[in-house]
């Protein structure tokens, strides 16, 4: 099936919603943790739409290729990371696969040790607000490398 909703245009109010709450839970991150996150939780499930972006976005902004190939398998390359972009990266994959059991005490625990309070709230809305991104460019089939934001 190639004609699927646009959502954006089909659910203005609920899209304009989604824009505000992703504004809202950037702010006060680092920039680079947030497309680590973004690209993290798109790796998991499979945006190939957002991946793209979030991927285009951190080398605009000057990330490495080296740690942008690293994200995938950061547990085993924990050198190209911090401490605390290691822990926003297993919360990140424990939410985003929330299903799997969960999000463990250990690994909260672990994001919270580097993070404070409103940090960490934040760390979750972009973990929440990403995953709804993801199901809505899968659900609609957007088209990886067309970033629509432009339109906007």
């Amino acid at each position: 099936m190639t004609n699927r909703v646009n959502f954006a245009k089909s659910a203005p109010k609920a899209f304009k919603a989604l824009i505000g709450f992703d504004a809202a839970a950037r702010a006060g991150l680092d920039p680079a943790l947030v497309e680590l996150v973004q690209i993290r939780a798109s790796q998991l499930n499979r945006c190939a739409y957002c991946l793209h972006m979030h991927t285009s976005d951190a080398r605009k902004a000057g990330e490495s290729e080296e740690r942008l190939h690293m994200v995938a398998v950061w547990h085993e390359a924990t050198s190209f990371f911090s401490g605390k972009e290691q822990a926003a990266l297993a919360l990140t994959e424990a939410v985003t696969l929330i299903s799997d059991g969960g999000v463990p005490d250990d690994v909260y625990a672990r994001a919270a040790g580097r993070f404070g309070e409103e940090e960490l709230a934040q760390l979750l809305a972009l973990i929440f607000a990403i995953n709804t991104w993801n199901r809505i460019a899968i659900t609609t089939a957007k088209v990886p490398g067309t970033d629509e934001r432009v339109a906007r």
